[in-house]
C-alpha cells in the first residue's frame, strides 16, 4: 500500500485515537498519537506532518492554546479542531487563530478519513498552483487578512459559492461563511458584491 502521508492525532481519549489511527492507517497514512498538548508540539515544531487533528478539550493547554503557541495560520499544515456542539464559537475562534476548519461531535472516523483525505488534495493543489493576482495584489487591507483569507477571497471573487468554495479549498461552507465574514470585516465591505467592487477598484487603480 502506498504511503499517503502522516496524520498526528492530538486528544486526551485514548478510545478516540486508536479508533482514528486504525482507519487512517488501513487507508496508507502513518499515524502517530498525542495524548497531551506539550508531546504534541515539541514533535511538531520540528516535523511537519500532512495533517494534524486536534482536539479542543484536553486537560492542562486546550485546542486553542495549541494552536496560538504553534502560530497554527502560519504552520504548513492542515489542522482540524475536533468540536462538540457546544464548543462551536471556541471552533470559531480556532479557525481564527490557523485551523484549517473543525469537526462536529459525534462523528463517524470515516467522516474524519473523508476530511483529511480532501484538507491534504486541496493543501497540495494550492502549493503547487500558481499564484492568483488576488493573492499577490497589493490593494488597501490585504496586510490584513491571513493566507487563507485571500484564498477564501480568491473564490468569492470567482463568484463561488460557499459549497464550491469549500470543495476547492478542502473545507466546510460553514466555515468559508466564518471566512468571508472576517474578510468583509476587515475590508469594510458591505456585501459580497460590495467586496469584489473594492479588491478589483483597488487593482484596477
Amino acid at each position: 500500500m502506498a504511503h499517503l502521508g502522516e496524520v498526528f492525532i492530538v486528544d486526551d481519549d485514548a478510545a478516540v485515537r486508536d479508533a482514528l489511527s486504525l482507519v487512517l492507517s488501513l487507508e496508507g497514512y502513518h499515524v502517530r498519537g498525542f495524548s497531551d498538548g506539550a508531546a504534541f508540539l515539541s514533535v511538531a515544531r520540528a516535523h511537519v506532518p500532512s495533517c494534524v487533528v486536534l482536539d479542543v478539550h484536553m486537560p492542562g493547554r486546550s485546542g486553542l492554546d495549541i494552536l496560538k503557541e504553534l502560530e497554527a495560520d502560519r504552520y504548513p499544515a492542515p489542522i482540524f479542531i475536533i468540536s462538540g456542539q457546544g464548543d462551536i464559537p471556541m471552533a470559531v475562534d480556532a479557525i481564527r487563530h490557523g485551523a484549517l476548519d473543525f469537526i462536529e461531535k459525534p462523528f463517524d472516523a470515516d467522516t474524519v478519513l473523508e476530511r483529511v483525505r480532501d484538507a491534504i488534495a486541496a493543501h497540495g493543489r494550492r502549493a503547487s498552483a500558481e499564484p492568483g493576482d488576488l493573492l499577490t495584489a497589493h490593494f488597501p487591507g490585504h496586510d490584513l487578512l491571513t493566507p487563507r483569507e485571500r484564498e477564501v477571497l480568491v473564490q468569492i471573487a470567482s463568484g463561488a459559492s460557499n459549497k464550491e468554495a469549500g470543495r476547492t479549498l478542502g473545507i466546510s461552507p460553514r466555515t468559508i461563511e466564518v471566512h468571508r465574514a472576517r474578510i468583509m470585516e476587515k475590508l469594510g465591505a458591505k456585501n459580497a458584491a460590495d467586496l469584489v467592487r473594492i479588491v478589483l477598484k483597488d487593482m484596477r487603480d
